[in-house]
């Protein structure tokens, strides 16, 4: 799987590794549920770090579709919340 990091990068993600990263995304979906900022940082944070220490980096020229797309660390609830917003992220 490709994730891509919005304002950073694609790494690729092996399969092994997505248990790990669904457990640290349900933390996040309890932050963002609850409408704990602080909480929401932290755990996109960690979410974050995860990807990129399971990940192999693709070079910044690589075509590849990202099959996921994450928002950058400094990206607040309420951005993602206003993202989400009536159609979702990808309008249709």
């Amino acid at each position: 799987m490709i994730m891509r990091i919005l304002g950073e990068g694609q790494y690729e993600i092996a399969d092994v590794h997505l248990d790990e990263l669904n457990e640290l995304d349900a933390v996040l979906q309890s932050a963002a549920a609850s409408g704990d900022e602080h909480a929401f940082a932290l755990g996109l944070r960690a979410l974050l770090d995860a990807v990129r220490a399971l990940g192999t980096p693709l070079p910044a020229d690589s075509l590849a579709p990202s099959d996921l797309i994450l928002p950058d660390e400094d990206t607040s609830l309420r951005e993602v919340e206003a993202l989400l917003a009536d159609e979702g992220l990808i309008p249709g």
